[in-house]
C-alpha cells in the first residue's frame, strides 16, 4: 500500500489496514471533498478523480508534487539539514509565495509539529507547537510515484457541496468530514465546532441526498453519536467501525473509538 505523504488527523489509514473499509466495486469517476492525507485515493489509486479540500496550502502540495517534485524533495533535505527547535519556529512564522517552496514547508511542519495536527489562529497562521520527531525524508517517501497517480486526478480548492454537486451517477464520493461532537475521546470538540459547524453538517446531509438521488454510490465516515446517526439517517446504511485514538496527549485517553460509515446506492463485490 502506498504510503500518505501526509499524518492528518482524521486519516483513514485506519480504516484500510483493520480491513473495514467497505469493498469497492465498480465507479466511473472518484470523488473526494475533504482530502486531508488522502490515504483512501492512494489506496484506491482512481483512473479519474476529483480531490478538493478548503486547506489552499494542504492543496498547493498536491499541486506542487504533479508540478515539480523533485524540486520540492530537493527543498524536503534542505529543511531536514537544518531541522532544529529555532528552525522549526523560524519556519512556522515564514510565508513563502512559490508554489513548491509552500509545499515543502507544508510537509516540513507536518511531519514535525506535534502529531501532525494542522491549527491556526484568528489570524490564520499556523500555530502548533514542535514535536518530538526529527525524521523529514522517510524510507517510505516515493514522490515521483506519489505524481504519477496523483496525475490521474483533478486536484483544486473547492467547498464540498461544490465539489460534491459535481457527482453523478456510478461515480464515487467518499466523504470524511470532520467531526463536529465530542465522541469517545476525541479532545478536539472545539476545534472541529469551528472548522465543521452543525450548520456544515446540515448543509453536507442536504447535498449527500441530491447526490444520493442522482445514483451516486457514497461512503461517509462520521463520529458515532446518535445526534449524526439521525442527522444521516435518510443516506442509507449505517455501520460502526472501531479504531485506536492517538490524538490525545495523555495516554489514558488513547483508547479504542468508535466512529459510523454510512452507504448508499453501494455495490459490493
Amino acid at each position: 500500500m502506498i504510503t500518505p505523504i501526509l499524518k492528518w488527523p482524521g486519516g483513514k489509514r485506519w480504516l484500510i489496514s483493520s480491513g473495514q473499509l467497505p469493498k469497492i466495486s465498480q465507479y466511473t469517476k472518484y470523488i473526494e471533498p475533504f482530502l486531508g492525507g488522502a490515504a483512501i485515493f492512494f489506496y484506491l489509486k482512481p483512473e479519474n478523480a476529483i480531490l478538493t479540500d478548503v486547506n489552499k496550502e494542504l492543496i498547493e502540495t498536491y499541486q506542487a508534487i504533479v508540478e515539480d517534485y523533485v524540486s520540492l524533495e530537493a527543498l524536503l533535505r534542505d529543511h531536514h539539514r537544518n531541522h532544529c527547535t529555532d528552525y522549526y519556529y523560524k519556519m512556522r512564522q515564514f510565508s513563502p509565495k512559490d508554489r513548491i517552496s509552500i509545499a515543502a514547508r507544508f510537509i516540513y511542519l507536518n511531519r514535525t509539529c506535534w502529531n501532525g495536527l494542522y491549527r491556526v489562529n484568528k489570524k490564520g497562521q499556523f500555530n502548533v507547537p514542535i514535536g518530538t520527531r526529527t525524521s523529514i525524508l522517510r524510507d517510505t517517501d516515493n514522490f515521483e510515484l506519489l505524481s504519477v497517480i496523483l496525475k490521474s486526478a483533478k486536484i483544486y480548492y473547492s467547498d464540498f457541496e461544490q465539489t460534491i454537486d459535481l457527482s453523478d451517477e456510478g461515480d464515487l464520493l467518499f466523504v470524511d468530514p470532520p467531526y463536529t461532537v465530542k465522541h469517545n475521546h476525541n479532545n478536539f470538540l472545539k476545534y472541529n465546532e469551528n472548522i465543521f459547524s452543525w450548520q456544515d453538517q446540515n448543509r453536507l446531509k442536504t447535498c449527500l441526498l441530491r447526490a444520493k438521488n442522482r445514483g451516486v454510490q457514497i461512503i461517509m465516515t462520521n463520529a458515532d453519536h446518535e445526534c449524526i446517526r439521525e442527522l444521516y439517517k435518510e443516506i442509507g446504511n449505517c455501520f460502526i467501525v472501531t479504531r485506536m485514538s492517538s490524538l490525545s496527549s495523555k495516554s489514558d485517553n488513547r483508547k479504542s473509538i468508535t466512529e459510523s460509515v454510512f452507504t448508499a446506492n453501494f455495490k459490493l463485490n
